[in-house]
């Protein structure tokens, strides 16, 4: 699926097609939030065929950043991210999975990526 390119201006945030406004290394910030409860998981990059392969299959597919492949989140964990629903905000420059996840959604285990907390003086609390 190639998507359409983004309008300008406020054609961009009316349009009703999905036209993904990719940043200038070709991606798109993903956010996965628990449908259950709301949670948010992970945050993580899509280019457009791991956007096109998540719609297409329903299971959420990233670009890793790092090996610089797609991979589907939980090919080898088990820990899949079924996507019930994806929202693209108004600029269409950012996703959100909402998601039925298996197992933890953090590389470390955790349900969530987001598993500390700061403090004024910039001190990390751990979940």
């Amino acid at each position: 699926m190639l998507f359409e390119k983004p309008l300008s201006g406020a054609d961009q945030d009316e349009t009703t097609r999905l036209r993904p406004k990719f940043n200038a290394d070709g991606l798109i910030a993903a956010i996965a939030q628990d449908t259950r409860t709301s949670e948010v998981l992970m945050l993580a990059w899509m280019n457009e065929d791991a956007l096109a392969k998540t719609l297409e299959t329903g299971q959420a597919t990233y670009w890793s950043r790092s090996r610089q492949c797609l991979w589907v989140k939980g090919e080898s964990s088990g820990h899949r991210q079924a996507v019930l629903e994806l929202l693209i905000d108004c600029d269409q420059d950012a996703v959100l999975l909402k998601v039925e996840q298996v197992g933890g959604a953090c590389h470390t285990g955790r349900t969530s990526c987001f598993y500390r907390r700061s403090n004024t003086q910039g001190d990390l609390i751990v979940d």
